[in-house]
């Protein structure tokens, strides 16, 4: 699917800086140091970015970081305060399942998959990491998870329904999953 370019300048966008590892290189001299982060720009409202920036000092590694997540932004399709559908991806060694919740949940996510939900403006979903649990890769599992959404009206379209047929369809099916579980 072919993802539409978002200007970034248009958006009030807050950062979040979610990891920063300081690595070394050994040279003949010793140790040289410098540091990786990996930060997360949203406005609140629907759209969120993910960026790496690596640098000699924090601050630019920071800057960097938010430059880089500014270029990666993508809108978020929300039903009120949730996603519209449960999502499952895979990025590296990490598995990351996202499902939406009912309204005063609240956001259950580890420290990878929080910041990129609260940065898109997502108040209620649930959500769970497998396998392996770097903040690297959780966070740009979450964001790929976000990115493979499809809103209501786009799986109506695709299904040559109306919305309201497809949220109906979905109630009858809830009823009769919580009928056979009974």
């Amino acid at each position: 699917m072919k993802r539409e370019r978002i200007n970034a300048e248009s958006l009030e966008l807050e950062e979040r800086v979610v990891q920063i590892n300081r690595v070394s290189k050994v040279v003949k001299g010793g140790r040289r140091f410098s540091f990786s982060t990996v930060v997360v720009v949203g406005d609140g409202k629907g759209h969120v970015g993910v960026g790496m920036g690596k640098a000699a000092e924090v601050p630019e590694a920071i800057r960097k970081g938010t430059e880089a997540a500014k270029k990666n932004i993508i809108r978020i399709p929300l039903v009120n305060t949730t996603i519209p559908h449960e999502v499952m991806t895979k990025f590296s060694a990490t598995k990351v399942m996202i499902r939406p919740a009912a309204p005063g949940t609240g956001v259950i996510a580890g420290r990878g998959v929080r910041p990129v939900v609260e940065a898109a403006g997502i108040k209620d979903l649930l959500s769970k990491v497998y396998g392996s649990n770097n903040p690297v890769n959780v966070v740009k599992a979450a964001y790929q998870a976000l990115s493979e959404l499809v809103s209501l009206g786009e799986m109506a379209r695709r299904r040559d329904m109306t919305t309201q047929e497809l949220v109906a369809r979905r109630a009858r099916h809830k009823v009769t999953d919580q009928e056979a579980a009974a």
